[in-house]
C-alpha cells in the first residue's frame, strides 16, 4: 500500500502517490467509482450533517420519514435551505469520471448524494443510492415533479391532485432500492478497479458495497481515515477534485 498524506504538497512525495493512481487508471478497463459527501463539498454543497437543526432537531431528525409524516412544513423548511442548491455545479471529479466513462473506461458512478451533478458533468451510468432533488413525485396520485416545483412552493408542495410531493429522496427510516442496489453490487462485484472517494465509510448500508469488491485495485481518495484503509492499494489524503483533476491533463 502507498499512502499520500494532505500535510505534504505533491512534490513533496505525494506526486509518487499520484503518479501510481493515474499508472492504475491507465491498467484498468473496468472501474467503478463509489463517492459520499466529500465530492460534492467542493462545488459548494456542504455535507448535511455538518448542518445545524431546526427547532432543537439535528439534521437527521428532520430528515426522516416520520418527521416528513408529522411536520411537512418544517420538513420543507429544513430541505429547501439546507438540501437543495441549485446553483451548484460539476467540479473536476464530476467531470474526471464523465471523461472515464467516455473513453470506455468506467462501469458506473455509484453516489450516496442527491444533487444530481454527475448526470450535469455527463456522466450515463450513475446509481443515486439515496435519490435525487431533481425528483419528485405526489404521494396521491404519483405523479413527477422536477425539483422547480419544490423551490417554487411557499410551505409544502402539493400536486394537483390534492396531494403532498415527496422528494425522492431516502429519508431516514427508509430502505435503499433494492434494484439500484443490487445494481451497485453486480458493477462492484465485477470491476477491476474500485475508486473510493468523498467518504469515511461510515453510513450503512452503502458502506458495505465495498465488501463485495473482489478486483485488481482498491483506491481511497479522503482527507480522513477509513475503516478500509488496510485493504487499500493506494490512499490520497487530498481533495478529490484536484487529485481526479490530474485525469483530465493526461
Amino acid at each position: 500500500m502507498v499512502e499520500y498524506n494532505a500535510k505534504k504538497s505533491f512534490s513533496e512525495g505525494g506526486s509518487k502517490v499520484v503518479k501510481r493512481f493515474l499508472e492504475i487508471i491507465e491498467d484498468s478497463s473496468r472501474i467503478v467509482f463509489f463517492g459520499g459527501a466529500g465530492v460534492s463539498t467542493e462545488s459548494g454543497i456542504p455535507d448535511f450533517r455538518g448542518e445545524g437543526g431546526l427547532y432543537g432537531l439535528v439534521p437527521e431528525q428532520m430528515i426522516s420519514h416520520s418527521y416528513f409524516t408529522s411536520h411537512p412544513e418544517r420538513f420543507y423548511e429544513f430541505y429547501r435551505t439546507k438540501m437543495i442548491y441549485p446553483e451548484a455545479l460539476p467540479n473536476n471529479a464530476h467531470k474526471a469520471l464523465a471523461l472515464l466513462e467516455k473513453q470506455g473506461k468506467l462501469l458506473s458512478v455509484i453516489t450516496q448524494n442527491i444533487d444530481g451533478l454527475h448526470q450535469a458533468a455527463g456522466s450515463q451510468k450513475v446509481y443515486e443510492l439515496h435519490g435525487s432533488v431533481h425528483r419528485n413525485y405526489c404521494t396521491r396520485c404519483g405523479k413527477f415533479y422536477g425539483v422547480e416545483h419544490i423551490l417554487s412552493s411557499d410551505a409544502v408542495p402539493m400536486c394537483e391532485c390534492g396531494g403532498i410531493v415527496k422528494p425522492d429522496v431516502v429519508l431516514y427510516e427508509e430502505p435503499l432500492d433494492s434494484k439500484t442496489m443490487y445494481s451497485a453490487i453486480s458493477d462492484i462485484s465485477r470491476c477491476d478497479t474500485l475508486i473510493v472517494g468523498g467518504t469515511s465509510l461510515a453510513v450503512y448500508p452503502a458502506a458495505g458495497l465495498i465488501n463485495y469488491f473482489c478486483g485488481k485495485y482498491l483506491v481511497l481518495i479522503n482527507k480522513s481515515p477509513t475503516p478500509a484503509d488496510s485493504m487499500a492499494d493506494v490512499i490520497i489524503r487530498e481533495n478529490i477534485g484536484e487529485v481526479m483533476g490530474k485525469l483530465l491533463k493526461e
